[in-house]
């Protein structure tokens, strides 16, 4: 059994125990200097002639596949919703009430149009009225639909980063995505911080203001 398949059954087999229709939820982007953190909700069929090989974690996967998986999860998800948090937001409230906000807005999106869904989200303790919950460590290694989330949001979060690495072509987001590279580091120090920086990441660097 192939990797994909094994995520797969774990979903087919939670929701077969209880006829649960099952939703996966998980994010892109809490470790960055820059940029948004996007969350990912969705509902994949549990069908074997709607199966999609190759959905994993999305940080095992190339960017070119990630691609050519998102293009095929939203053409056949039942339901899904990508809220993005961005980075103004995060220097407000920090990275992890920023990050319930979304996969909560994400997750409440998709109820509204599966109002029997269970919501495997990937480590996130989460209290939704009205909504079932359950934290999974991992979830993006385990879960069929969380992997396929953990996709959705990354390519979302990398488009929106390779979008503003035109904006500043001298930070190189394209290369890194907002991570803190030795190259993205240098850059901060020699340009300074731009609007899309977190600053409460900041605070340890010597930066141009």
């Amino acid at each position: 059994m192939n990797k994909t398949k094994e995520l797969f059954e774990h979903d087919l087999k939670i929701g077969q125990y209880g006829q649960f229709v099952i939703a996966g939820c998980d994010e892109a982007g809490r470790g960055p200097l820059a940029g948004p953190v996007v969350c990912a909700c969705c509902v994949m069929p549990l069908d074997e002639d709607k199966f999609i090989d190759k959905i994993n974690d999305s940080k095992k996967l190339s960017e070119k596949l990630r691609e050519e998986l998102y293009e095929k999860i939203v053409s056949s998800a039942l339901a899904y919703s990508i809220v993005v948090i961005d980075n103004d937001v995060i220097d407000q409230i920090n990275i992890l009430q920023a990050t319930i906000k979304g996969a909560t807005q994400s997750i409440e999106e998709v109820k509204s149009k599966c109002k029997d869904a269970v919501f495997l989200v990937d480590a996130l303790k989460l209290d939704i009225a009205d909504a079932i919950v359950f934290p999974i460590v991992k979830g993006d290694a385990k879960s069929y639909n969380i992997a396929a989330a953990s996709i959705l949001a990354k390519v979302i979060r990398d488009r929106i980063l390779i979008f503003h690495d035109i904006e500043y072509p001298q930070y190189g987001f394209k290369q890194h995505k907002g991570y803190g590279t030795k190259q993205h580091i240098e850059a901060i120090k020699t340009y300074g911080i731009t609007k899309i920086h977190r600053r409460s990441f900041l605070r340890n660097y010597e930066y141009k203001s």
